[in-house]
């Protein structure tokens, strides 16, 4: 006997209901995707707790846990609304459409339904970097005769010098240290976007590293591969050089600190300095050029007037 019309639509309706990927189930399944992706820890933390974020936010109102745009967007409301950050909003948003296109090149759903959901305006705010005057405290308030000091004061010339990234700078092994070469360099060999590169290191900062690699002979778990350790014997994460600087900041009495404000403040004096964009592109792992912009136009026009004077350009 022949299906009629209204038959058919209802097969199709059931199937697509059956269809519904289980979010929560193949969420661990996707950070293995993203691990072997060769993603940072930190790039799978922040998209796995995006999607539990969203998923949560489902679960409590009562919703069905599926990729729906109309309903992504209510969820990105709810989190302003709540008071989020809109930096927060975006990334969550981000990780739930990645995890879309995940499922959908899995074939765990079909067409991808946010594929062409435009993220939420995020103000870009004008990031002042930190001063001659501020590193000179920081690296005052680093001072002591510890392991600790020793550490912290290495990874803030590194910082400060290099641009690293904080997620790059705590995932160093002592084999990435070049310290001996003219000039000294170190390897990123996990940068953004799985992207290695070879940084140069100033004396001063190869300096440093030199001090505490001497008094990290010393500590118990000196045979591991992890360039930083902990005090009392124990090892070093990103969550710890987040926390140790902002100590450190404290002490400097810097306020409003956060680790990535030394990016911002490397991108600033390697213009300063004369250094050109392509260089500080290569050193501090930067492939778009409007990149570069957002971490330096804080101080463009402070920059601009001095190159007008070394210029002279009222001279005949």
């Amino acid at each position: 006997m022949p299906t009629t019309a209204p038959a058919r639509r209802r097969s199709r309706a059931a199937v697509v209901t059956l269809a519904l990927p289980d979010l929560a189930l193949l969420l661990p399944s996707w950070e293995l995707h993203l691990r072997a992706e060769r993603k940072s820890p930190q790039t799978v933390k922040s998209y796995g707790d995006g999607v539990r974020a969203y998923l949560t936010w489902v679960t409590a109102t009562d919703r069905v846990p599926q990729m729906d745009r109309h309903q992504v967007r209510e969820f990105v409301d709810a989190l302003l609304t709540a008071g989020a950050r809109p930096s927060t909003a975006v990334s969550r948003q981000l990780a739930v459409r990645r995890y879309s296109a995940w499922l959908t090149e899995e074939g765990e759903q079909g067409a991808d339904p946010l594929l062409g959901l435009k993220a939420p305006r995020l103000d870009k705010p004008v990031v002042e970097p930190l001063s001659d005057d501020d590193l000179r405290s920081l690296l005052k308030a680093c001072k002591g005769p510890d392991l600790r000091d020793k550490r912290d004061e290495a990874i803030v010339r590194l910082m400060y010098t290099t641009g690293a990234r904080a997620g790059e700078v705590a995932n160093l092994e002592t084999g990435d240290l070049n310290l001996r070469d003219t000039p000294p360099t170190t390897v990123i060999r996990r940068g953004k976007g799985g992207k290695g590169r070879v940084v140069p290191l100033a004396p001063e900062v190869a300096a440093a590293i030199d001090r505490y690699l001497r008094m990290r002979r010393a500590h118990r778990l000196h045979d591991g591969p992890d360039l930083w350790l902990g005090d009392r014997g124990k090892g070093f994460t990103y969550d710890a050089l987040h926390k140790t600087l902002a100590q450190r900041a404290a002490t400097a009495g810097i306020t409003g600190f956060h680790p990535h404000l030394l990016r911002h403040t490397a991108a600033h004096r390697w213009l300063a300095a004369g250094g050109s964009e392509g260089g500080l592109m290569a050193v501090a792992g930067w492939t778009r050029p409007d990149m570069l912009l957002r971490y330096t136009r804080a101080q463009a026009s402070a920059r601009a007037a001095d190159e007008a004077q070394r210029l002279d350009l009222g001279k005949l």
